[in-house]
C-alpha cells in the first residue's frame, strides 16, 4: 500500500457515507425480506408458475434460497444496529451479492436477459454495503 492510499484509508468516513450505507442496507433488507419470504411461504407448485427455474430445481431449493435471503436481510441490519458482531453485516452483504450473481447466471441460462438487470443492481448495492462496512465505514463492536 502506498502512502497516498494509507492517507485515504486513515480518514474518518463521512457522515454522508454512513447515511448512504444505512439507507442501502434498509432498502436491501426490505427487498430480500420480501423476496425470501415469498420463496419460503409460497407452495412449490405455485412457485413453478412464477419462476421458470423452480420447475427444474429440487423442491427444497427455492425455500433454501428464500431462507438465505431472509437471513441475509437480517444480517444487513441486526449486527450493525446492535453492534454485536457487526462484522457479520459486510459478510451478509457479500453473501447476498453472491446470491445475486448466481441468480444472474441462472437467468442467463434460461434466456431471461431483462431480469438480469435486477440482479446486477441489487448485487451491486450489496457489494457496496460489503465494501463500505468492511473497509470504509465499519461499525465498531460494543
Amino acid at each position: 500500500m502506498n502512502a497516498a492510499s494509507e492517507q485515504v484509508s486513515n480518514h474518518a468516513p463521512s457522515r454522508a457515507l454512513h447515511i448512504a450505507l444505512w439507507v442501502v442496507q434498509a432498502l436491501l433488507a426490505l427487498v430480500f425480506l420480501g423476496s425470501g419470504g415469498m420463496k419460503l411461504s409460497t407452495p412449490h407448485d405455485v412457485l413453478v408458475t412464477k419462476m421458470r427455474w423452480a420447475a427444474d430445481a429440487p423442491a427444497i431449493l427455492p425455500a433454501l434460497i428464500g431462507g438465505a435471503e431472509v437471513l441475509g436481510a437480517l444480517g444487513l441490519l441486526l449486527p450493525a444496529a446492535t453492534r454485536v458482531l457487526p462484522v457479520l453485516t459486510p459478510v451478509a452483504a457479500a453473501c447476498l451479492a453472491l446470491v445475486m450473481a448466481l441468480g444472474a447466471g441462472t437467468h442467463l441460462f434460461y434466456g431471461e436477459l431483462p431480469v438480469i438487470g435486477v440482479n446486477v443492481v441489487f448485487g451491486g448495492l450489496a457489494a457496496f454495503v460489503a465494501w463500505g462496512r468492511l473497509r470504509r465505514a465499519p461499525i465498531a463492536p460494543r
